[in-house]
């Protein structure tokens, strides 16, 4: 961390070696990271009741004798290799064999449909793919024809697998690794010594809001790129401990596995959502990454539960989550607190806070959200209960973090300064355009798609609206392609409407604010299932079902309140004039959200379409 705060990006001093030395590929910052720290604690894991753990040099072994594994299947150098399969040890440990082998990993999300899975493994020209259990070799198995190329399927937990000539297990694949390196025990070596940073590394196809994914190549010098930058800040050290839940298939988590390499830091990893609380306390880590809508959820929970105590104890909530958001708001407007504020801070910190905290494991130093926009008034929250959230900003193309709030330089609101040796500028039109060492190849096979977004010289049309204020923080207010214009010829950012509202009713699933080329603005609306069903029994609802909850006057009532108060804060303009309480909340599984827990707004819009229409007169 520097020794003087900075003002901007330009006052942000780092040692510029570590971009000038660092390692030509992830296997050769894997080897090295082995030989400089062989005995610490790489990663802990569930094993049974208990966490177990594996060192760096223990790691090491592991990997290359999977990494061998792969050479003695006839994996070639850039040849791809799929992973299919939830976040847990083996899905590390693959993913740097993969690359030790020189090879190049291909993530497929376990929730995807047979469809996506042959898209994928078939447009990728997949020789091997490593699949978690059963569910992902019938997949595979049910779209064989349309893959041609797979030679083997690796089968992580064989429960409930007919094992054949085309399938082998995990295990299997490590001791033909072992059996290799007997014979030939520089076989991975000549392949890490062989790739080189324009190396391809991963293809990680985007979520797909809109039409089929497409395929985004990374290549090494894009991940040691980002071990560096986050090295180079000072945000993260050896001494760090990371607790790892999202999915690795997703590039936010991806990128967090190369900047663990890189600081030397241990990392936790455990991909069961409903384990993040009991595992919170156990890990005690430092600092966790996740997506917007579980500091909403942990929020509104804690909203909730002291909302039901009452008495003293709602009161004292409500005064210490004003003292915590004045002060952060202090803070990020360069203000300092004066004497009252911090006072009214230290008593919220000791009554409530300290609390808080201790359910986050106590050792927190910060929280870095992305993949969408927070609320502010839940970032103030955060910050202000001492527990940072640290936003950034990034997309598949730019292998996640373009951009990034620090501890020594936050503005809530904003997603911070670029990772440094990022340039950004924002066009006439507004959108944000990213150039740097992190940004992709291109699209796999697609150079058409690559030609629309990547010019000659290197810079990325992100398709974000934003800004960069006057001391180098950049705002994204929208995605390009979401803004829509009401029949009055008036713009409306949906995005910011429904991330406001999410910090305004703790009961909100999602909000779809709708609008384009219509008289006024309206939203489709689906509430929580578990956050609605106390509120439920507290009004007259109790033993309901969710289906007969949100179709209540009770329901209706309620959400109009929060939609009258998310109306005070809006343009005329911009205001909901109507809503519709969906049945059921959206999920990944419909396919209206997608596995990084964003809404296919058009797929949402479309499926929904009568409900959009009885908004509106005939």
């Amino acid at each position: 961390m520097p020794d003087t705060m900075p003002r901007t990006p330009a006052d942000e001093a780092y040692d510029a070696s570590v971009f000038e030395d660092r390692a030509p590929s992830v296997g050769h910052l894997l080897r090295q990271r082995i030989a400089d720290t062989p005995d610490s604690t790489a990663y802990s894991f569930p094993a049974g009741i208990a966490w177990d753990e594996l060192t760096w040099a223990q790691l090491g072994d592991r990997v290359w004798a999977l990494a061998a594994g792969l050479v003695d299947l006839g994996v070639q150098p850039e040849d791809r290799v799929s992973l299919a399969s939830s976040t847990r040890i083996e899905w590390v440990l693959g993913d740097y064999a993969i690359m030790a082998a020189g090879a190049a990993t291909t993530t497929i999300y376990p929730t995807s449909i047979s469809d996506d899975v042959a898209f994928i493994v078939d447009n990728s020209g997949s020789k091997v793919v490593i699949a978690e259990d059963a569910e992902q070799v019938d997949k595979l198995r049910e779209v064989r024809d349309a893959i041609p190329d797979v030679t083997h399927v690796v089968v992580i937990d064989p429960e409930g697998v007919d094992l054949d000539d085309w399938t082998l297990t995990f295990a299997d694949l490590e001791e033909r690794g072992s059996a290799l390196l007997a014979s030939d025990p520089g076989v991975v070596d000549a392949r890490i010594d062989a790739t080189g940073p324009t190396s391809l590394a991963t293809i990680i196809y985007t979520s797909g809001t809109t039409g089929r994914p497409k395929g985004v190549r990374l290549r090494h010098a894009t991940w040691t790129y980002q071990g560096a930058a986050i090295r180079a800040t000072g945000m993260l050290t050896a001494e760090d401990v990371h607790y790892l839940w999202l999915p690795l298939s997703h590039v936010f988590a991806k990128v967090l596995l190369l900047i663990s390499t890189d600081v030397g830091m241990q990392t936790a990893v455990d991909g069961r959502i409903d384990k993040i609380v009991d595992n919170l306390a156990e890990v005690r880590p430092t600092f966790m990454a996740a997506a917007p809508r579980i500091f909403e959820k942990v929020y509104g929970k804690i909203s909730l539960d002291m909302e039901a105590e009452g008495g003293a104890k709602a009161t004292i909530f409500t005064f210490a989550s004003q003292a915590a958001r004045d002060y952060s708001q202090a803070l990020s407007e360069d203000r300092t607190p004066g004497v009252v504020l911090r006072l009214k801070h230290a008593i919220a910190d000791k009554l409530v806070f300290a609390k808080v905290r201790e359910r986050f494991g106590g050792r927190i130093r910060f929280f870095i959200s992305g993949s969408a926009a927070l609320n502010t008034d839940i970032a103030h929250w955060f910050t202000g209960a001492g527990l940072q959230i640290l936003e950034g900003y990034g997309l598949t193309e730019t292998s996640a973090a373009a951009t990034v709030n620090r501890p020594y330089a936050l503005r809530v609101g904003s997603v911070g300064w670029p990772t440094p040796q990022t340039e950004i500028r924002i066009a006439d039109d507004g959108e944000v355009l990213i150039r740097g060492e992190h940004v992709m190849e291109g699209y796999h096979d697609n150079p058409e798609a690559t030609a629309e977004v990547l010019t000659d010289d290197g810079w990325f049309h992100s398709g974000d609206i934003g800004e960069i204020d006057e001391r180098g923080f950049v705002k994204i207010t929208d995605r390009k392609k979401d803004l829509f214009k009401t029949s009055n010829g008036k713009y409306v950012a949906p995005s910011l409407i429904e991330s406001t509202f999410k910090g305004l009713c703790p009961y909100v699933g999602q909000l779809l604010v709708h609008g384009e080329s219509r008289q006024f603005v309206t939203a489709l609306v689906t509430l929580d299932e578990e956050a609605i069903q106390p509120w439920a029994e507290a009004n007259g609802l109790a033993g309901a079902s969710y289906t007969e909850i949100v179709s209540s006057l009770q329901a209706r009532e309620m959400v109009q309140s929060y939609i009258d108060e998310l109306n005070a804060g809006l343009n005329r303009h911009e205001q909901v004039k109507k809503f519709h309480i969906l049945g059921r909340d959206l999920s990944v599984e419909d396919g209206e959200l997608t596995p990084s827990l964003k809404m296919r707004r058009k797929v949402v819009a479309d499926k929904f379409k009568g409900d959009i229409e009885e908004m509106y007169p005939s």
